[in-house]
């Protein structure tokens, strides 16, 4: 019997992923574990194993492929003795939907000529009921950029029934210019591109794209992680009542400790020559004070839920890595355990992985608070957006010279501002301020971290 190889969901939010890569051809003999794709994710490019033993029958979808919707079919395993022909053929039946890549090879004409005759509301479903006529396989999404979409707009035109001819079927303008001057299926009566969007709600890509000379901007697809931060900070703000702390941390203590733990560190061979067993950073200092507040302030250690309240045994820290395209939270886990060096070393292996997108879901996901840090930007201070399910955040600036007064007397110090975001829900006023200030006793007083 045919066995099929669906999209996996490769993380708890994942919706879809992009089929980066086949290491497989058809005619392969697969057997459990052996690694057959790769595929994006928002945060990652991750490996694919066979979780079956067969032959590849098809390859349904194929590599370079984006936006495959997960549990999509994407390949047909032939069976222990199974005909791979009969199995290509046989495979996937029970998923339609799935098999979206045969109408690139063959897209049906008649849906051009049927939906003039079509009441509106049975137009809008064809695509549903088929694959759309661009080729491409996640239900009735039609892939076109922004401009041919304004375009079969403006002319009344049905895009959904236009064949595109761009990458991956993508529909172009050259494509809807084509179906104007065939008289292609007109589109069911909307709004009309430029109508002012209702109260509440954003505008439309049409809206926007119509505020600017034709030709004076250049249009950069989305990416999936890109839509996944625009999705999850709209959620953040809607959802969670975020309320800020600052405070100013004097750090030239921390600064001359860091100096004289890094002095110390021992040397060891490498093939690049001699190279320290560590460096701390500052972050790596900030990330284990932080660490150590919420083990000094448990109750702030939490998560929301609406029916009850997340309390956690460790202090797992993520930390902002900025990567091309985006952002991305690996977590130090257990931060409150650790001693500086072995925070300094998994932070470098974390962020150099996070920059070539090979982490693992496990080590993005999660944590109980994060830390972002603009200081080497030189910035002064900022507010950071809380990350669900943390219930607070830390904004880190940077560290300068200013003028303070000690003993009634002006010095120069270096202070560090922090503000601390906290889901009001879950940490109140006098809690939060309890946690920043374990967090700056921690920071002015750093021997302690060390014991």
């Amino acid at each position: 019997m045919p066995i099929n190889i669906t999209m996996p969901a490769l993380s708890p939010t994942m919706e879809e992923g992009n089929l980066a890569k086949w290491l497989v051809k058809e005619g392969d003999k697969v057997s459990p574990g052996d690694v057959i794709a790769e595929i994006e994710t928002d945060k990652a490019t991750m490996e694919v194993e066979a979780v079956d033993e067969g032959t590849v029958a098809k390859i349904v979808v194929p590599e370079g492929t984006e936006g495959v919707k997960v549990n999509a079919l994407i390949a047909v395993l032939a069976g222990e003795g199974e005909d791979a022909g009969a199995a290509a053929k046989s495979g996937g039946a029970p998923e339609k939907k799935a098999e979206a890549p045969k109408a690139a090879e063959a897209p049906k004409a008649e849906v051009k000529a049927e939906a003039p005759k079509a009441e509106p509301a049975k137009a809008e479903k064809a695509p549903a009921a088929a694959p759309a006529a661009n080729g491409h396989a996640a239900g009735d999404r039609v892939f076109a950029s922004p401009l041919a979409r304004r375009i079969a707009k403006d002319a009344g035109i049905d895009i959904a029934a236009v064949k595109g001819t761009g990458p991956h079927g993508r529909i172009v303008r050259a494509d809807v210019d084509a179906a104007v001057a065939g008289g292609g299926t007109k589109a069911a009566p909307a709004a009309k591109a430029g109508t002012p969007a209702p109260a509440g709600k954003p505008m439309s890509d049409d809206a926007v794209l119509k505020l600017f000379e034709e030709g004076s901007y250049e249009l950069v697809p989305h990416d999936n992680m890109r839509k996944t931060i625009a999705r999850r900070l709209v959620e953040a703000k809607s959802t969670i009542p975020h309320f800020y702390l600052t405070l100013d941390c004097e750090i030239d203590a921390l600064l001359a400790l860091r100096t004289q733990i890094n002095a110390a560190a021992p040397v060891k061979k490498t093939d690049k020559g001699e190279t320290p067993a560590y460096k701390v950073s500052v972050n790596d200092m900030v990330i284990k004070a932080m660490a150590l507040a919420l083990r000094d302030v448990p109750t702030a250690n939490v998560s929301w839920t609406e029916t009850a309240m997340v309390q956690h045994k460790h202090a797992d820290v993520g930390v902002a890595v900025s990567i091309p395209g985006g952002l991305i939270t690996p977590i130090i886990r257990r931060a409150d355990e650790k001693t500086l060096s072995v925070i300094a070393n998994e932070m470098k292996d974390l962020a150099a992985r996070a920059r070539t997108k090979k982490l693992k879901p496990e080590e993005y996901q999660g944590g109980t608070t994060a830390v972002s840090n603009l200081g080497m930007f030189g910035i002064k201070d900022f507010s950071a957006v809380i990350n669900p399910p943390h219930a607070t955040i830390l904004a880190v600036g940077a560290g300068d010279e200013r003028a303070v007064v000690k003993n009634g007397e002006i010095k120069v110090a270096t202070i560090m501002s922090v503000t601390l975001s906290t889901d009001h829900r879950a940490v109140d006023g006098a809690l939060g301020a309890e946690l920043l200030v374990a967090f700056k006793r921690h920071i002015e007083n750093p021997i302690g971290m060390l014991v």
